[in-house]
């Protein structure tokens, strides 16, 4: 039997908006489109309701509006300009970044593993592995203290 959570948080819903979630960002990256209008979009042609909506526009609001501080972030553990890694991982990367900075509440660990999982859904054949190198050593600075708790 699956166990039950308490905080009322379904882990397939998440996965799902984390999912449509890069798709409207890579959407966005590609087209230069307002977010809003993404968001309507996928609002109108996805199908929505076995995600959990609040969290997708919650994902997509943040990374659009913390690209620039995200990017540079992300730019000591990657080994070229944010530019130049692929639309997919980039959208991926921006996410988990996203949610290691500012969602302490979601594990470290399952914000890297939702990372490579949607990476090897939706990436080059190698990316997920680009994506937990990436991860795994920000990670290791952005939450130190909760990946030495978890050690112990």
């Amino acid at each position: 039997m699956k166990p039950v959570r308490t905080d009322g948080i379904d882990p397939a819903a998440r996965s799902r908006a984390r999912r449509r979630a890069l798709q409207a960002l890579y959407a966005w990256q590609m087209s230069h489109s307002a977010i809003d209008a993404v968001i309507d979009q996928f609002r109108l042609e996805q199908d929505m309701e076995i995600a959990d909506l609040e969290y997708f526009e919650a994902l997509v609001r943040g990374v659009a509006g913390k690209t620039e501080e995200l990017d540079a972030k992300l730019s000591k553990f990657i080994d070229r300009s944010i530019a130049q890694v692929d639309p997919i991982e980039r959208a991926v990367l921006r996410i988990a970044t996203f949610e290691l900075l500012y969602r302490p509440d979601i594990p470290y660990r399952v914000v890297i593993n939702e990372a490579i999982e949607t990476t090897k859904r939706f990436g080059a054949d190698h990316g997920h592995t680009y994506v937990n190198g990436v991860l795994d050593h920000a990670a290791t600075e952005w939450r130190a203290t909760e990946i030495q708790a978890s050690r112990r």
